[in-house]
């Protein structure tokens, strides 16, 4: 099993930053694909950014793309995702997420994730 924890989200005014963590710990030689969910209050659960096994290859929503950015550190076993220029439609739970299969690509959806974190709250106000 993997275990995965979100940290920095938070409240902050439109045009601010924040950088949300996820760390990964338990059977982390197992993780590959890895990426960021976002749900907002009767909304489906939704891809923000998602990053291969070597931090080689990246995808990114439309809607945030110029503003975050994915990283990862495998060393440490944590995904970075660093956000700028908030609007408040960012405001949302934030999912991490992770995939124990192995592949050199980017997971996209939903489905493809086998692990999720429980997700840290941003809140943009205007």
């Amino acid at each position: 099993q993997v275990q995965l924890v979100e940290s920095g989200g938070g409240l902050v005014q439109a045009g601010g930053s924040l950088r949300l963590s996820c760390a990964a710990s338990g059977r982390t030689g197992s993780v590959y694909a890895m990426g960021w969910f976002r749900q907002a209050p009767g909304e489906e659960r939704e891809l923000v950014a998602a990053i291969n096994y070597s931090g080689t290859r990246t995808s990114y929503a439309d809607f945030v793309k110029g503003r975050f950015t994915i990283s990862r550190e495998s060393a440490k076993n944590t995904v970075y995702l660093q956000m700028n220029t908030l609007k408040p439609e960012d405001t949302a739970v934030y999912y991490c997420a992770a995939g124990d299969h192995w592949t050199s690509s980017v997971y996209t959806t939903k489905g493809q994730y086998d692990y999720w974190g429980q997700g840290t709250q941003v809140t943009v106000t205007s």
